[in-house]
């Protein structure tokens, strides 16, 4: 009976993953219509007579012929729904007549290639992409070169600046090539030169290029969720909730880092979420001062630290991000409980300034007030207004596509989620008493900005001290996972 706790949380969750009869694939996709209406919000934002212009991510190589587990553009899926690499979209302020056809967006997307889709699955070809994507106007990528554009009649190109991590491959329609071909394309290299030939030439190409614009407008649209991503997005944030919830119940002192690790993402598996949304932070003791500690590698978490866990599932490209302390045997010490609970007064008092109207800032103001006043009381710095590295962050981002999300760090709005996650960190040979000497605490909660008060979607797990050392004691489905030791 080891196993009702768990399967009762995931039975009583509505959420569930619901397959399709006939392909057996997830169907809560994102639909065509929402990258549909998400390019026309974008096309309202763009200046006259221009174009936009967007890549798909690079492939990443991992080591040797093994790349990393491919993972689309967060702007580009944002606007396709396109999942595959080696890919280009440009959308039209105004419609264009090129080649014959009239519209105002193309998509140059991979080829299909029987062989190719042996070794790495099917690919969606211009057909797929038509039928599913609902593109009207789409071509293989290796046409991008041949294609009769002329960007110079266009005010404005609009574009984000190139990165370093393409890779020149056998294939002649790769990003390498396909963004080869847009530099030709556009006089990019033009811009470049110390002592142009042409000033004419070069001011106008130089006066057309843009390349911080899209950064903002693309801000501007994912900072403010649609019920669509608040789906998804409240699906990934509930699945890593639970994963804190099953990890309070399975936690022992001789677990290692890794082991909790897993635990956390063997619930994301079980959900159906694709990835992590980030590498997977799990430091105990003083790994928990070590603010993006990924390494994981402590084999014995030990009787009397606190593990610090932040972690988050991405489920259909949209990304939570859930940290909670807990103490290793179940019980925080007095010094532990004194920093948890003054962490969590400053994450109440940051959650209580996730208001429309109020300044991106006014949450790590809050709470770095709480913060300052609590230390200085429990005599870890001498007052308020001493200067301390025990809270060196700020307290709050967007998520969404991606874990720190694009924004434009205006005032909050409705529909916007972020996260509030205040934390203190006393690293071992810090200048205060030794008592608290290796304690890190971090509370992080994602947060929807509503009309009203602010709603804590992430609250499924235990936030207050007393919650979680009652949760604790509670069984796990992993109390009789015993495996054979290994030399």
């Amino acid at each position: 009976m080891k196993l009702k706790p768990f399967l009762t949380t995931f039975f009583c969750l509505s959420f569930i993953v619901v397959f399709s009869q006939n392909n057996n694939l997830p169907q809560d996709y994102l639909t065509k219509e929402f990258h549909k209406d998400r390019r026309e919000q974008l096309r309202a934002l763009l200046p006259k007579n221009s174009v936009a212009v967007f890549f798909s991510a690079a492939v990443r190589n991992r080591a040797n012929d093994v790349d990393y587990v491919y993972h689309q553009d967060p702007n580009f899926y944002y606007l396709t729904g396109y999942k595959e690499p080696n890919s280009v979209l440009l959308i039209f302020k105004n419609e264009q007549t090129i080649e014959g056809k009239t519209f105002n967006e193309v998509l140059f997307v991979q080829e299909r290639n029987e062989y190719a889709e042996m070794w790495t699955g099917k690919r969606l070809g211009v057909i797929g992409v038509q039928d599913n994507l609902g593109f009207r106007v789409v071509y293989n990528g290796n046409v991008f070169k041949s294609y009769e554009i002329d960007f110079s009649k266009f005010d404005k190109i609009l574009f984000d600046k190139f990165r370093n991590d393409v890779r020149d491959t056998n294939d002649s329609a790769d990003l390498f090539d396909l963004i080869k071909t847009f530099k030709e394309k556009i006089s990019f290299d033009l811009i470049n030169l110390q002592n142009p030939t042409n000033d004419k030439i070069y001011n106008e190409t130089k006066k057309r290029i843009d390349t911080k614009s899209l950064d903002s407008f693309m801000g501007t649209l994912r900072e403010v969720k649609t019920i669509e991503e608040l789906k998804l997005l409240k699906k990934a944030i509930n699945i890593s909730a639970i994963g804190q919830i099953e990890m309070m119940k399975a936690m022992h002192p001789n677990m290692s880092e890794t082991e909790a690790q897993g635990v956390h993402e063997f619930v994301y598996k079980k959900y159906g979420a694709e990835y992590e949304g980030y590498p997977s932070i799990v430091g105990a003791g003083n790994n928990g001062c070590i603010l993006h500690y990924i390494e994981n590698s402590k084999t014995t978490i030990g009787n009397n630290n606190l593990i610090l866990m932040d972690l988050g599932a991405e489920y259909h490209g949209y990304t939570a991000d859930v940290t909670r302390t807990i103490p290793s045997n179940g019980k925080f010490t007095t010094e532990q409980r004194l920093i948890y609970d003054l962490v969590y007064k400053a994450q109440e008092a940051g959650i209580a300034q996730a208001k429309v109207g109020n300044k991106f800032s006014t949450t790590t103001t809050a709470a770095r007030k709480v913060i300052n006043k609590g230390l200085a009381d429990l005599g870890i710095i001498a007052s308020e207004k001493s200067y301390h590295s025990y809270f060196p962050h700020g307290a709050t981002h967007h998520i969404g596509l991606d874990v720190h999300d694009l924004t434009n760090y205006g005032k909050f709005k409705e529909n916007m989620v972020i996260t509030v996650e205040p934390g203190i960190y006393i690293p071992e040979g810090s200048s205060c008493d030794k008592k608290w000497w290796g304690i890190a605490v971090r509370i992080e909660d994602d947060i929807l900005i509503t009309k009203n008060d602010p709603i804590i979607l992430s609250g499924m797990a235990p936030r207050k001290s007393d919650a979680i050392e009652k949760i604790m004691k509670l069984p796990s489905v992993l109390d009789d996972f015993n495996l054979p030791k290994l030399d």
